[in-house]
């Protein structure tokens, strides 16, 4: 088995990076996905969560308010280590449970937008960051994803800098450009990790 972080910046493209992988054959492990799973009504997650950042991070619906949530977090780092280290090892320990039902000869895909910043890529046997420039990837939060521009900066701003994720890989795919682009990069890419799952 090849254990490989997947990480980019936000609006850098990692999502479809992964999508692709999977469509080929990876096991992936989305830690989004995870996250997002963890803090379902009803999860000791969302109890946490709850009782760490009151009732006002939680819908009538008693579903977590992620825009309350990322509005007390995002600006405030102290907040943020608060929330991660409440989320950070619930996902840790679903992942693992994935990650377990993968066979010897498979890719194994991370998907971990924060990797460099938890100091993650000592985990895995090769670190894959999707690049874009800054931005571009400003500009793909405010246009494609509807963020306004304050939000999208802060947001960037709460994450890893780019030379500091470049520093962390081991392989990098560029996706500054057109999506169009991006296939033939990310199945080069898949071509190398397949090839050290072989010989491993």
């Amino acid at each position: 088995m090849l254990r490989v972080g997947l990480t980019g910046g936000i609006g850098a493209g990692k999502s479809e990076v992964s999508r692709l992988l999977a469509s080929w054959g990876a096991v992936l492990v989305d830690a989004d996905l995870i996250a997002r799973e963890v803090v379902e009504p009803g999860t000791p997650g969302l109890a946490a969560v709850a009782a760490e950042f009151g009732e006002g991070v939680l819908r009538p619906d008693g579903a977590l308010d992620r825009p309350a949530l990322g509005a007390l977090v995002f600006s405030d780092p102290g907040r943020l280590a608060a929330l991660n280290a409440i989320v950070h090892p619930l996902v840790r320990e679903r992942s693992a449970e994935l990650e377990a039902g993968a066979g010897p000869g498979d890719v194994v895909v991370q998907d971990i937008p924060l990797l460099v910043e938890n100091g993650l890529g000592t985990l895995f046997d090769v670190v894959v960051v999707v690049d874009a420039p800054d931005d571009v990837r400003l500009d793909r939060l405010v246009r494609l994803r509807g963020m306004d521009e304050d939000e999208a900066r802060a947001r960037m701003a709460a994450q890893a800098g780019r030379e500091e994720r470049l520093a962390a890989a081991d392989l990098v795919v560029d996706n500054g450009g057109p999506l169009a682009d991006l296939e033939p990069r990310v199945r080069e890419v898949w071509e190398r990790l397949r090839e050290r799952a072989a010989a491993s």
